[in-house]
């Protein structure tokens, strides 16, 4: 137990400002949209946005190719709120691979009649 209070350190579940962020975007779909902020969802499920505080991290967790804007943390939960994303990840180190397109292959997984 410390028995000092610090003015200058945050708690640890206490939110501090992330500056401008590497984010990850995909190609807009329909007319008029450009890019559009790629959101993912967190282990449990819960909708997130992501950002890399710099794009040697947003390469070596996405892919050389992903494409990312940068913004501002603050812009960034402005427009992701109202999508149902509330929560901001940043530098997320680990990933699902990519997805591989697959055949479907009925004998691996046999399906009994009833």
């Amino acid at each position: 137990m410390c028995l000092f209070q610090y003015e200058d350190d945050p708690e640890p579940e206490e939110p501090t400002p992330a500056g401008l962020l590497y984010v990850p975007v995909r190609p807009g779909t329909g007319g008029g949209a450009g890019t559009v902020i790629r959101l993912f969802r967190t282990p449990l499920g819960v909708r997130t946005a992501v950002g890399f505080t710099c794009p040697e991290r947003l390469a070596a967790t996405l892919g050389e190719g992903q494409a990312y804007i940068r913004l501002s943390e603050s812009l960034l939960r402005e427009l992701c709120g109202p999508l149902g994303a509330e929560l901001i990840t940043v530098d997320p180190t680990l990933s699902a691979p990519a997805a591989t397109a697959t055949t479907h292959r009925p004998d691996r997984f046999p399906v009994r009649a009833a």
